[in-house]
């Protein structure tokens, strides 16, 4: 079977960042964690660790190579949230030691980039109502962190 895996690149702990993630998203989990056992551009045997692991059911790859590329916006990683104290509690916890941007977005303090969304807003954003979805676009842009019950009166009007 043919299956599509992130791999994220990391300058330096992968694994760290990626026990922390588990530590915070639902459904999440390490499986496992080698390294290098020969010399590779990135350094010497034992130096590049690959962590395999799972976010929200979702098989993931981390690797620390070393300062070859950074993160940047043009990939991210999209928690969808059931509620408010969801969306706080991983907004918070990935938040520490990154940065807040608009519209849910942060970078964590690896500099990955996110986004965390109540899964309410894609309903909303799809509406046929596209008076209500522009609403609801228009309040997302104001914010910094997702706030789901004002996003609510937005698409009600």
């Amino acid at each position: 079977m043919t299956r599509l895996i992130p791999h994220l690149w990391y300058n330096s702990e992968a694994e760290e960042a990626a026990r922390f993630y588990a530590s915070v998203i639902p459904d999440s989990r390490i499986d496992h964690v080698t390294t290098m056992p020969i010399e590779t551009p990135s350094g010497p045997p034992g130096s590049v660790t690959i962590v395999e692991f799972t976010l929200a059911g979702q098989p993931m790859v981390g690797f620390t190579g070393g300062p070859m590329d950074t993160f940047n916006h043009a990939i991210s990683l999209m928690v969808e949230c059931d509620t408010q104290g969801e969306i706080d509690r991983i907004w918070d916890a990935l938040l520490d030691g990154g940065a807040p941007e608009q519209c849910g977005w942060l970078r964590d303090r690896w500099g990955v980039a996110w986004q965390i969304a109540p899964k309410r807003l894609a309903e909303m954003m799809r509406s046929n109502d596209r008076a209500a979805a522009a609403r609801t676009a228009q309040a997302m842009m104001g914010m910094v962190k997702l706030d789901l019950a004002e996003l609510e009166r937005a698409f009600a009007g």
